[in-house]
């Protein structure tokens, strides 16, 4: 549990948190959520304010519509990390990162109260002192990998495995019912399935029968028995927590 806590720490201290596992204040009046899922779930859900706030979004992900992954985890920087300059070096000032889509693109930059003229406008990403285009500074690193979807960190280890013990059921339509004079019975069944990889990565497969759907999974029980009337949708979300106790959650629409 330890090796897990100091790997989400650095998710928690940029935004200014402190759960504490079985505590019952936080430090922050904001914070990164999904961070606070991922703590929060591992250790089963403990009794505080920021865990009860992160629960809570855990379940409306999965409330329709639309159906979201409930656990985020490439929105949980925990590999994130800034390496400032010299105490004395100049800061440079950052115009517009995303120059670099459209780099023909113009940007004026004031440098007193005087219009400038079009002519004065210059390619903007980076300028120093206003008037040039340039390199950021040696010592200015900026280190977000959250690119893909999966976290920013190695969390293939055993200590994650609660992340990847996450499973989505997402019954989008069931029914049975008796048409014909014959009496046939009709059924349907739709579901599809999401699933965690090994770094955090979120699929949706689909699903094949009700059996299927874990135990805990109420309302379709006597589908393919006879054929009692039967119309059914709901997600069901299950997990299990670092220490491999069972939970889980069920929305029907």
């Amino acid at each position: 549990m330890q090796a897990l806590l100091s790997k989400v720490a650095t998710g928690l201290t940029a935004v200014g948190i402190s759960l504490g596992l079985g505590a019952s204040q936080t430090t922050a009046q904001s914070y990164q959520i999904d961070c606070a899922i991922l703590l929060c779930l591992s250790g089963g859900w403990p009794a505080s304010t920021p865990c009860a706030r992160a629960r809570a979004e855990f379940i409306r992900r999965i409330t329709p519509w639309p159906v979201e992954p409930p656990l985020q985890i490439w929105r949980c920087p925990m590999g994130a990390n800034f390496s400032a300059p010299e105490k004395n070096a100049h800061l440079p000032r950052l115009w517009d990162i995303l120059a670099h889509e459209t780099p023909n693109r113009q940007q004026s930059v004031p440098q007193s109260t005087v219009a400038l003229t079009p002519q004065d406008a210059q390619p903007a990403v980076y300028l120093k002192g206003g008037s040039s285009l340039d390199r950021l500074p040696d010592g200015f690193i900026i280190t977000l990998t959250q690119s893909t979807p999966g976290a920013d960190i190695d969390i293939s280890g055993p200590e994650f495995n609660f992340v990847r013990s996450i499973r989505v059921y997402n019954v989008t339509y069931a029914s049975q019912r008796e048409s014909g004079r014959d009496g046939d019975c009709n059924r349907f069944f739709s579901m599809r399935i999401g699933t965690y990889g090994t770094q955090g990565d979120f699929h949706w497969s689909r699903g094949s029968s009700p059996n299927q759907l874990p135990g805990a999974h109420e309302g379709l029980e006597r589908y393919g028995e006879h054929c009692p009337d039967i119309f059914h949708r709901s997600v069901f979300v299950d997990w299990r927590d670092y220490e491999g106790n069972y939970g889980f959650e069920q929305v029907n629409y």
